[in-house]
């Protein structure tokens, strides 16, 4: 089993799980690579999977907010992304009708294979 903090493990989560759209290219894991092997790096990194409740609890905070303020909202998603499911993007139409969502061929990081279809649709949302 991968350590999740070693190389090769990032090079798998963006080529397998992240992506979904073909191999990536090596410039975003080799840049998480670099800055995983930083010493400390790694504790601050489960120090943050650790701390994601205290995220979750804070969304009826953010749905309130969004029911009464009713905000633009773009939300590009990548319709693979194994860490944050096509439904959390849709969740936000229950707060903001209005809430532009819209999903790319890819996983995680869609920026990675999407660059060109985001701009453009940030573009338009502006």
């Amino acid at each position: 089993m991968l350590s999740p903090m070693s190389e090769p493990a990032a090079e798998n989560v963006y080529d397998v799980i992240v992506i979904g759209a073909g191999p990536a290219g090596p410039d975003g894991y080799g840049l998480d690579n670099y800055y995983l092997a930083r010493s400390g790096a790694d504790e601050v990194q489960l120090d943050l999977f650790l701390d994601y409740a205290s995220n979750v609890a804070l969304y009826p905070t953010f749905q309130e907010y969004f029911r009464a303020s009713r905000p633009p909202l773009l939300a590009v998603w990548g319709r693979n992304d194994p860490f944050f499911l096509p439904t959390g993007a849709e969740a936000f139409k229950r707060d903001i009708p209005d809430a532009d969502i819209r999903f790319v061929d890819t996983g995680h990081f869609a920026l990675e294979t999407h660059v060109e279809e985001i701009a453009t649709a940030i573009g338009e949302f502006l």
